[in-house]
């Protein structure tokens, strides 16, 4: 091997494979994250947070999950390639936090577009700071490099589609509405990934690779993982009671679960105003009641 010799990449090792499985759970770790955001919303602002963080838990494993299944196609010809375990996990914590602030700023601002487009440029810097940490994370016999160009085209797709996947989760309402959005969003993360990938050079210099390990022996347990935290979020949000829209009759609920203790909150809140406006709606009652007895009283005594 030459050194100093530019290596053939290649994203596509096993066709469309990867790419429509990546773009998957993309999507599906959106429509989970985004109707948690919209469920939230239908709640006072000390009861969000519960949903909030499951929609950035969600988001933020969906797309982590799509990044590494996309490299698992990704091949550097004449060089071994394996990621640094630490940095690995870190790129999936700030998937995490940065969406979850993102999400959390429109969950709590009023509904403007300057929240939107902050929580929109939040939630896009989340996804692509998690592409590129855990770029870092790959290693090879050789250096890697970017191009600026590509790299600032696929912030601003993650920006711009987030920042539209908020607009429909706040404005457009109906499962309709949520899978477009989710659509949106899985489209988002897997063509800013694509577009990343073009940005990637990597010059074979003969180095050794590291102390890392494969993707194919940590990526599997790790993916599982995460699809069964995605199935279960999923499955709470089905089973969570939901408030009807103004104007509709409530929907049947055959199976009801109190989650993030709030139907409890809410009958508690119901049953103190009850026990509040009955003496007040009463004491006019009270009040003639009182004043017939007074003139009773002194009929009697004349």
């Amino acid at each position: 091997m030459n050194h100093g010799t530019m290596a053939h990449l290649d994203g596509f090792q096993y066709g469309w494979v990867n790419p429509v499985v990546a773009y998957v759970i993309a999507s599906a770790g959106a429509a989970i994250g985004l109707r948690c955001t919209a469920r939230a919303l239908t709640l006072e602002p000390r009861q969000r947070f519960g949903w909030l963080a499951l929609a950035a838990g969600a988001f933020g494993c969906g797309i982590w999950s799509m990044h590494f299944i996309a490299m698992l196609g990704f091949m550097v010809d004449s060089s071994t390639l394996v990621y640094d375990i630490p940095l690995t996990l870190l790129s999936l914590f700030v998937a995490i936090v940065v969406v979850g602030l993102g999400i959390g700023y429109v969950g709590y601002r009023e509904n403007r577009t300057s929240t939107l487009l902050t929580s929109g440029v939040l939630t896009g810097c989340g996804v692509a700071a998690m592409h590129y940490i855990g770029m870092a994370a790959m290693q090879v016999e050789g250096a890697v490099s970017y191009a600026v160009l590509p790299v600032v085209a696929s912030v601003a797709i993650a920006i711009a589609a987030a920042t539209a996947a908020l607009w429909m989760t706040l404005h457009v309402k109906g499962l309709p509405a949520a899978l477009g959005a989710a659509l949106v969003a899985g489209v988002a993360v897997v063509a800013m990934h694509y577009t990343a990938m073009t940005a990637v050079t990597v010059t074979l210099d003969g180095r050794p690779a590291g102390t890392g390990v494969a993707a194919s022996q940590f990526i599997l347990p790790l993916a599982v993982g995460i699809v069964v935290v995605l199935t279960v979020a999923g499955i709470a949000i089905a089973i969570s009671p939901q408030d009807p829209e103004p104007g509709s009759r409530p929907a049947p609920e055959p199976i009801r679960i109190d989650l993030f203790a709030q139907e409890r909150q809410a009958q508690q809140e119901r049953q103190a105003q009850q026990e509040h406006w009955p003496q007040q709606e009463h004491w006019p009652q009270r009040e003639y009641r009182t004043q017939q007895e007074h003139r009773t009283a002194d009929a009697n005594h004349r």
